[in-house]
């Protein structure tokens, strides 16, 4: 660089190179802090300072709006599929156990105590599924003309077991042996045949399962009354007749493995039908749009951010000969964009998905329903920025934040304590405890069993056709009585 010089009174010389250096220097820093300034405004004081519109925020509302009302109405449609699922399981174990009570006994569903409780539910699960088409009140039928019933018993191998004498020769090595049954042999004359051959003869001190294995399939209907075009479904069911416990109860465990497939070959004529799923279709291609738009909008303003924070570090490695320190570095990613970006690409994903589903292509209701579910989550986390611009809530938004490791590591010790509690209590007390229970499933505790001994007895005898009046009266008796409600 040529320096020019100029000489002044006294015999100095300034270079004027180093003048220009440091205006130059100066102005750098004037124009970085004046975007810094910008940079860190909220939207309605960049619109103050400079008219810059803040498309990110109205396209938030929007897109609140849009995300939520995509979800209600994915979320109704998934609602219908989750209650064919759980009517059809209770439909099965009324069709297919024999004295279900309609409540499941603990973490099963019904027991049986003697041997011919257990060949006459065997028999029993038979007889159903060969009549199911007469009996059944759903849309069910046979996976195809091959499927059938498979049985398969598990057992130990041969041995002698003498109670009285306490004598037990056992091979404790397991042997299983299974048996298939179509509906055609069922409905045959020879299917009494299979049904009296020796493996139907158990010997219940070797058993240790009785397995049943079928294959359903059925139609949702109640779909077309919510506008929406039917699903088909396959219902792997299995019947387990427990013994493996040996104690004179048999535990029956029914299990059901639902999948949605596509429905083959299927015609349905109403037009309503389809317009309204060309509308749901046109909506989610606006909830994309507007997503990939957010998507654009928040990943701009990222890679700005990134470009002023290489300019402010070369600045201040330029000017102070230092380096900005790694927390001073992360102020210029906002965390709330980078929130942004994850809901919009799990938004669009979901919302292909849904489309998908929604024209039969597909049947992934659980992924798409974690995609749009969390997404929403997000988008609706995200306000949370913007309501940081009024001072009223950025107090209680900076205490929240401030607060937030504190908080965690309390969690962590009462969790600590919480742990040793449970396992300390499940151990020493869990063994004994009584597990008895209503037919609504809630635990009877001594005051239902009080109240249930004693209501019958003299309430009854007083009770006249004014109850209110009736409650209200009071005995002397009554004096060392609590009543809780």
């Amino acid at each position: 660089m040529e320096i020019s010089l100029k000489y002044l009174p006294g015999g100095r010389a300034v270079a004027s190179g180093n003048v220009m250096a440091q205006s130059d220097l100066d102005l750098k820093e004037a124009v970085l802090k004046e975007d810094l300034k910008f940079y860190f405004m909220n939207p309605c004081e960049k619109y103050r300072a400079r008219h810059q519109i803040p498309w990110k925020l109205a396209l938030q509302i929007l897109k609140i709006l849009m995300v939520t009302t995509q979800l209600i109405f994915f979320g109704l449609s998934n609602q219908l599929v989750v209650s064919f699922k759980e009517e059809n399981t209770v439909a099965f174990k009324h069709l297919f156990l024999k004295g279900y009570s309609g409540v499941d006994e603990d973490d099963y569903s019904c027991s049986i105590y003697t041997q011919q409780d257990a060949y006459d539910s065997i028999f029993y699960v038979i007889n159903q599924y060969r009549q199911l088409k007469n009996i059944s009140l759903g849309t069910l039928g046979y996976e195809h003309e091959e499927s059938g019933l498979k049985i398969c018993k598990q057992q130990y191998k041969k041995g002698t077991m003498l109670t009285s004498n306490d004598t037990l020769n056992l091979d404790v090595s397991t042997e299983t042996e299974c048996i298939f049954l179509k509906p055609q042999e069922l409905a045959s004359k020879n299917a009494e045949l299979k049904l009296n051959s020796s493996f139907f003869s158990l010997e219940f001190y070797r058993l240790i399962q009785v397995e049943i294995s079928f294959k359903l399939k059925g139609i949702a209907l109640q779909t077309i009354h919510a506008r929406e075009l039917p699903d088909c479904y396959a219902f792997q069911n299995t019947i387990t007749f427990n013994n493996r416990a040996h104690s004179g109860k048999i535990k029956i465990y029914f299990d059901s493995d639902t999948d949605i497939q596509e429905c083959k070959d299927w015609h349905i004529f109403s037009s309503v039908l389809q317009k309204n799923t060309q509308y749901i279709l046109v909506f989610d291609g606006f909830v994309i749009l507007s997503c990939f738009a957010s998507l654009i909008l928040c990943t701009r303003s990222i890679v700005l951010a990134l470009r002023l924070q290489k300019r402010f570090v070369n600045f201040f490695l330029e000017k102070y000969k230092r380096h900005v320190c790694h927390a001073d570095r992360l102020e210029f990613i906002n965390g709330w964009y980078v929130l942004v970006i994850i809901s919009d690409v799990m938004t669009i994903i979901g919302s292909i998905l849904k489309m998908e589903i929604k024209a039969k292509n597909l049947t992934s209701y659980d992924v798409c329903s974690i995609l749009l579910g969390t997404s929403t989550l997000f988008v609706w986390v995200g306000v949370i920025r913007y309501l940081g611009y009024f001072q009223t809530y950025n107090v209680l938004i900076l205490t929240m934040q401030a607060s937030l490791p504190k908080v965690l590591r309390f969690c962590c010790c009462a969790g600590m304590i919480y742990l040793g509690y449970t396992f300390c209590g499940w151990i020493v007390l869990g063994p004994y405890h009584e597990k008895k229970y209503q037919q609504s499933g809630f635990p009877v505790t001594d005051l239902h069993e009080f109240l249930k001994d004693h209501g019958s007895v003299g309430y009854r005898k007083e009770q006249t056709s004014m109850p209110f009046i009736c409650c209200c009266r009071r005995q002397q008796s009554d004096d060392n009585l609590i009543l809780i409600n």
